[in-house]
């Protein structure tokens, strides 16, 4: 059975591994780094295009400056930050914010991992939900997505969160609440419609 990238992100030996220079460890280190990256990029932008753009800077920007990076700390926040700050700093040139909503292709699941679920009826019916919950993240700030994103997708801690964002855990706390609340009516509200529309 595979280890998931976010249980492996949190392990220090490869990380210290791949600061000392062990070429297999950094090259393990890199494919899930990149993965994670370019994942929360996607929620984020909500582009293919940009996100794959984004993963690659943040990339070379995290390998630039791993040799600093203290092994004992958790490493996903540090790479999350270097993709947010990537993400700012393009907003910032292009004078725009992001808010374009992106469908995933056709049997792609961008907000979970795969279903383990062996009942094909099931599985379609969680890919039915995350695609559901995908498109209505457009509704959202981009300060409630990204610690939505950062909570419920990529399992970081409120304190981790906090420092990744650079806000207090309180505000990370607040924010998430809202975000949920947010995020929980609008998906309601799309049911509610499909629904009815669909007894026509």
């Amino acid at each position: 059975m595979g280890v998931s990238t976010a249980v492996t992100l949190t392990e220090q030996p490869p990380v210290a591994l791949a600061i000392e220079g062990d070429i297999h460890a950094r090259e393990d280190l890199a494919r899930e780094c990149h993965r994670q990256a370019f994942l929360f990029a996607l929620h984020l932008t909500r582009r293919h295009d940009e996100a794959a753009d984004v993963a690659q800077d943040a990339m070379v920007r995290f390998f630039a400056s791993i040799d600093r990076f203290d092994p004992e700390r958790p490493i996903r926040p540090w790479l999350l930050r270097i993709v947010r700050n990537l993400i700012l700093d393009r907003a910032r040139r292009a004078r725009i914010r992001r808010t374009t909503p992106l469908e995933p292709e056709a049997g792609e699941a961008v907000i979970d991992p795969p279903s383990s679920e062996p009942d094909p009826e099931s599985a379609a019916e969680r890919v039915q939900l995350q695609r559901l919950v995908w498109s209505c993240l457009e509704v959202l700030s981009p300060e409630q997505r990204e610690v939505l994103v950062l909570r419920d997708y990529h399992g970081l801690s409120y304190a981790e969160i906090a420092d990744t964002v650079g806000i207090p855990r309180g505000t990370v706390m607040s924010r998430l609440h809202r975000a949920r609340c947010v995020l929980s009516e609008e998906a309601n509200r799309r049911l509610l419609t499909k629904n009815s529309g669909g007894d026509r």
